[in-house]
């Protein structure tokens, strides 16, 4: 009986997958700074090229990676420093208006609580006196629980600073070599199946690029959003929250759960009343439904065609293999997986299997 190699197809892919997916699975915390350095050379590498093409003599390829990958870490370093002036300002205005904060609520909740019949005790003296203890400007209260857990999760933090110096170190080797390593991958595919090849990366490069490009597009737009909103209600850090709720927002949930708690506590400290949460209300239950009925769907979600389920699952799933990390590349990799679903689908429908034997 010759060897037919089409018969075989599905149950090669399938043995591939499997591989492919062990390896993942085992290496996953190994893999984390290349999948990263990867995702952000295949996001910067039309900058490079579109570098080069605006003059091959002032910015050859090596100036121009090291200027884009350079532009790149500064955002991300600029994102992160939003953070500073939040935390240096709300720390010491925790620790002054706490315990009048707790005050007011032993007040005001327990007699509330007592009209629904639950009786309600707290030793507000006890609580102040800790939670003082642990927002004090002492160095030592502080200081050796973090020496003491730093060295309990010494492999952690190792790791995080080992990701945080080798990501750059790998983009800059792809965005380098990126069409010679492109070339090289497409080399190993059969030549039967180039066309096929060629197809499905087409048409992954056209959804991740919508992809980039929308998520680009709802991130500004919600920083100038959050950023009105909050500065309409005098909050006095309303930019940096905003801005910076609008661009994690990148991380699906998580973002918009850390800019909402952060404008909480800005408000709550600003204010000291119901103000602060009328502002959180109105703020960012108009900015979720922005995003959830008109910029997501508009300029991401009808593009990339993920269910809001889906989405989920996938944040889910690639956060268990990949941690924090996985989170990130969550959405653009379940765009590929959908590519690839949507190609399993349609061959599914077309073959002799769904259809059946001729009559």
């Amino acid at each position: 009986m010759p060897f037919n190699l089409s018969s075989k197809r599905p149950a090669m892919w399938l043995a591939v997958a499997i591989v492919l997916l062990m390896i993942l699975w085992v290496l996953g915390p190994v893999l984390v700074p290349f999948a990263v350095a990867a995702v952000l050379a295949y996001a910067l590498h039309p900058l490079v090229r579109y570098l080069q093409k605006l003059s091959p003599r002032l910015f050859p390829r090596l100036v121009s990676v090291l200027l884009v990958e350079v532009v790149a870490l500064f955002a991300v370093l600029g994102i992160i420093l939003l953070l500073v002036p939040i935390l240096t300002r709300e720390i010491p205005l925790l620790q002054q208006q706490l315990p009048a904060l707790l005050d007011r609520l032993a007040v005001n909740v327990n007699p509330w609580l007592a009209k629904f019949g639950i009786q309600l005790s707290l030793d507000v003296a006890s609580l102040k006196a800790q939670l003082i203890k642990y927002l004090s400007a002492n160095r030592d209260d502080w200081v050796d629980p973090l020496v003491a857990s730093l060295k309990l999760g010494g492999n952690f933090a190792l790791t995080a600073i080992g990701n945080m110096i080798l990501i750059p170190v790998v983009l800059f080797y792809l965005l380098s070599e990126w069409d010679r390593w492109v070339l090289q991958i497409v080399q190993w595919v059969p030549l039967a199946w180039r066309p096929a090849y060629d197809s499905f990366m087409s048409e992954c490069d056209a959804v991740l690029g919508q992809y980039l490009r929308g998520q680009l597009l709802v991130m500004l737009a919600l920083s100038f959003f959050y950023a009105a909103g909050l500065v309409a209600f005098g909050l006095d850090l309303a930019i940096p929250i905003g801005v910076f709720t609008g661009l994690a927002v990148f991380v699906p949930y998580l973002g918009f759960g850390l800019g909402l708690m952060l404008a909480l506590l800005a408000g709550i400290l600003q204010f000291a009343s119901l103000k602060a949460i009328l502002m959180v209300a109105v703020v960012f239950g108009l900015g979720q439904l922005l995003e959830s009925f008109w910029f997501s769907p508009k300029w991401v979600g009808e593009r990339i065609g993920l269910h809001p389920l889906a989405v989920i699952f996938a944040l889910l799933a690639f956060g268990q293999i990949f941690g924090f990390v996985g989170v990130l590349v969550a959405l653009p990799a379940s765009a590929v997986i959908l590519v690839a679903l949507r190609r399993a689908r349609a061959q599914y429908f077309e073959s002799q299997i769904y259809r059946g034997p001729s009559p």
